[in-house]
């Protein structure tokens, strides 16, 4: 495994490592399934064993990482129920998102939203991996903020941590992105037009229903292609 070292005069060398390994992980890099060694971990960002210690604790803590008894850490593998269950939560907890925008929002909240929505015919719909997912991360912002709720904002940005991996493969398929534009274009009208809050949780909870169902096949055709041994007995629905 081979990685550029950290950048020891920037952030603390922990949030570095953090950083760089999720991003190994939400890109494949460390797949599924693949053991995390503590020497090859030091080797390869350039770091002692206590920095690496803890950053797999951060990791583990988002469920990035799994520590198995007598093997130690390796890269989380999840079972198709594991995914439906998350994908359930964050379905009723961006509904109600929705829903207490459209009721909750003031006038300049609701006129962002809608900016926001034109700015993504650019960063999102025609954008590349990155952008794409900073452009769905404001858009988040933007509809958290005028539901108004902070446990609520709270508990959805929790699970968006645990659904990083899902959401990096929906920015890579074009396809894909362009279904979800639309989704969000019904999400702003609904929520930031017409101001219509069961139609806005509805329309929340319609694009994560689909999302849920793409999280699931994703995650099972990369855990056959990258990490077969671990893919039998996993994905079982």
């Amino acid at each position: 495994m081979s990685r550029t070292p950290v950048e020891r005069h920037a952030a603390p060398l922990r949030q570095q490592v953090v950083r760089l390994m999720r991003e190994d992980i939400l890109d494949g890099v460390l797949a599924p399934g693949e053991r995390l060694r503590e020497s090859s971990l030091c080797e390869a960002y350039g770091v002692s064993r206590t920095v690496v210690r803890e950053a797999l604790r951060q990791l583990e803590s988002e469920r990035l990482v799994t520590v198995l008894p007598n093997r130690g850490p390796i890269v989380t593998v999840l079972s198709a129920h594991d995914i439906q269950a998350v994908y359930e939560v964050r379905r009723v907890l961006e509904g109600l998102a929705g829903q207490l925008f459209a009721r909750n929002a003031t006038q300049e909240q609701a006129g962002a939203l809608v900016q926001h929505l034109a700015d993504m015919e650019t960063s999102y719909l025609r954008g590349t991996v990155k952008t794409r997912e900073s452009s769905k991360e404001r858009f988040y912002e933007i509809l958290l903020e005028g539901a108004g709720n902070e446990v609520l904002t709270a508990d959805l940005r929790t699970v968006h941590g645990r659904i990083a991996l899902f959401r990096r493969y929906a920015f890579v398929d074009d396809r894909r992105v362009a279904l979800s534009f639309e989704e969000v274009r019904t999400i702003v009208t609904r929520a930031a037009v017409e101001r219509d809050p069961e139609g806005a949780r509805e329309a929340c909870e319609h694009h994560i229903a689909l999302a849920g169902e793409l999280a699931v096949l994703e995650y099972a055709r990369r855990l056959a292609q990258d990490g077969p041994q671990y893919a039998a007995g996993t994905m079982r629905s």
